[in-house]
């Protein structure tokens, strides 16, 4: 247990997840049932892998999963947020088994660095005055080429950051930081109407996608070829151990409930987090919130939603405290010490 949970620290370090660990009951783990994370085979970490991609410009972010698929020969892969062709930056990759969770990726906040280009003249004092208006909840109708329905829908910007000023050129560049499926395009037009210059949006970037960033382990196509040809053809896995990691680096974000050995294949099998079952859990739970549940060998075993805050789940003694929405391990890897018992 203090081993998986001193792993998950280090972790939560590189994606900026501040929680902390509460103890709940103090467990140890049977050596002879699953398997530490870090202690996987490359061959396991295949199969239930991820890998913080640079995404070219060009190609599309289906096209380029099927290259990976094609690379290591994947019967499944998926991304976790599409970004247009011309776009760059982090797009994460899952591998097989790690699919299960990409989805839970798409939907978490997300990063982007942007050049706005301007149609006439303007000043600095302007452009940092009129990005307050659209921080907050705004309103956004999906631009003409966007492939979803173009019904006007709110979203989260949570900051906008002038970071270059080019008056000379017309042109700003700003980090924005906002809810999933903010259109930055909308985003770099609507600034050029407040100011009644007009504006689009010249490049893109993403520097974030929910736990994945710029700054911890990003990788490009080339390097990630080049790592599988050295395990491949040098029998050196090094490289490629760094840029494939653990499929709960994709949950690293989330609140978490850490479960005992005798829970896990119940969980397995659907059922529901019951309070005895719970060995630690992280402080910030809310009612609601999406959690990841993990073994006592960090293991991601599911996803879940709280059905209690933190405070509750450390006090409850008996009931249902998180309801399993998607199993990610699979079954029988953990005994089956459970029958049809209540909460």
């Amino acid at each position: 247990m203090k081993e998986a949970m001193q792993w998950l620290n280090e972790m939560h370090e590189k994606c900026y997840f501040e929680g902390k660990w509460l103890i709940k009951k103090e467990s140890e783990t049977d050596p002879r049932y699953g398997k530490y994370p870090w202690e996987r085979t490359t061959e396991e970490l295949l199969e239930l892998g991820v890998v913080n991609l640079d995404k070219p410009p060009g190609p599309t972010s289906h096209e380029v999963v099927a290259w990976i698929k094609r690379m290591f020969n994947l019967d499944k892969a998926g991304h976790g947020g599409t970004l247009d062709p011309k776009v760059t930056g982090v797009l994460p990759v899952a591998f097989k088994e790690a699919t299960k969770v990409i989805h839970y990726v798409m939907l978490s906040g997300k990063e982007y660095v942007m050049v706005i280009q301007f149609h006439d003249a303007f000043n600095e004092k302007d452009v940092i005055e009129n990005l307050k208006y659209l921080v907050g909840e705004i309103y956004q109708r999906p631009p003409l080429r966007s492939s979803v329905k173009r019904q006007l829908r709110t979203k989260k910007v949570y900051y906008i950051h002038l970071i270059e000023f080019y008056p000379e050129r017309r042109m700003v560049m700003v980090r924005v930081g906002s809810e999933s499926g903010t259109y930055m395009r909308k985003i770099a037009h609507d600034l050029g109407l407040l100011m009644g210059i007009g504006a689009h949006m010249r490049e893109l970037r993403r520097t974030r996608s929910g736990p994945f960033h710029e700054g911890y382990n990003l990788v490009t196509m080339q390097e990630l070829s080049e790592a599988k040809f050295l395990w491949e053809e040098k029998k050196d896995d090094s490289l490629l151990r760094k840029y494939v990691m653990p499929c709960e680096y994709s949950v690293c974000h989330m609140q978490k409930v850490m479960v005992m050995d005798g829970a896990v294949d119940a969980i397995a099998h659907g059922a529901h987090v019951a309070a005895p079952g719970v060995a630690a859990l992280t402080d910030g739970i809310r009612k609601g919130d999406v959690v990841a549940i993990f073994s006592l060998k960090g293991e991601l075993v599911a996803i879940g939603e709280a059905l209690m805050s933190s405070k509750e789940i450390l006090e409850a003694e008996k009931g249902w405290v998180v309801k399993t929405k998607r199993v990610v391990m699979k079954r029988g890897v953990y005994p089956a010490t459970w029958k049809k018992d209540k909460a």
